[in-house]
This record gives structure tokens, C-alpha cells and sequence, in this order.
């Protein structure tokens, strides 16, 4: 079993920069596919990022390219979603999540561990 705690929430204005951070428990976690997951209000659950167990693969969601990166420290049981030029559409709740199979995934049934989520709100 592996807890995830997701950190780093807040407000940030539109054009700034924020980083989440999500720390997992458990000794596997260089063995899990990592990924973050956002929601807001009245939508559906999308896909942001997921990084593979070393970190040499990522995949990332057509409207975060470019602006989010997502990384990970495995001797820290950490995952990072660092976030520039923040836009008002940006704003959910964004979910740390695992999964203990080999390859990316961008749909949320694929994953098997989910973090509380942290709210990230952008001001325009």
C-alpha cells in the first residue's frame, strides 16, 4: 500500500509559477509510475503529467505543455509538478497518483493511488 500527501497548494496570479510536491510512503516508490491529476469545479477529472519509474519518460496534456514539468526524486519518495505562466484555467484541485505497472497512463482508472488533492487557485 502507498500513502500520497500532495503539498505546494495556494494562490498564485495569473503569469506566476507555483510547485507541487507529492511524497509517497512505502519503499516501492521507484517502481511506480507517478502522475498528477487536476479538477475543477463542474468539470471532469483530467489528466496533467505522469513521469515513468526512472524519469526518463513523460507525457503531458496538450494544455499544459510547455508551461508544467513534471519530475521526481526517488532516493526523496518525491514527485514535483512545476508550474509557469499559471492562467485562471489552471485552477483545480490537482491529485498526486500511482500506478505499479511499467507504462503511462493518462486515464485516472489506470491508476491505483491517489493523494487528498491540493487546491491550486489562479487569479487573473
Amino acid at each position: 500500500q502507498v500513502q500520497i500527501v500532495e503539498s505546494g497548494g495556494g494562490l498564485v496570479q495569473a503569469g506566476g509559477s507555483r510547485r507541487l510536491s507529492c511524497a509517497a510512503s512505502g519503499h516501492t516508490f521507484s517502481l511506480y509510475v507517478m502522475g498528477w491529476f487536476r479538477q475543477a469545479p463542474g468539470k471532469e477529472r483530467e489528466f496533467v503529467a505522469a513521469i515513468n519509474q526512472s524519469g526518463g519518460s513523460t507525457a503531458y496534456a496538450d494544455s499544459v505543455k510547455g508551461r508544467f514539468t513534471i519530475s521526481r526524486d526517488n532516493a526523496k519518495n518525491t514527485a514535483y509538478l512545476q508550474m509557469n505562466n499559471l492562467k485562471p484555467e489552471d485552477t483545480a484541485v490537482y491529485y498526486c497518483v500511482g500506478r505499479s505497472r511499467l507504462l503511462l497512463s493518462r486515464e485516472n482508472y489506470e491508476y491505483d493511488y491517489w493523494g487528498q488533492g491540493t487546491q491550486i487557485t489562479v487569479s487573473s
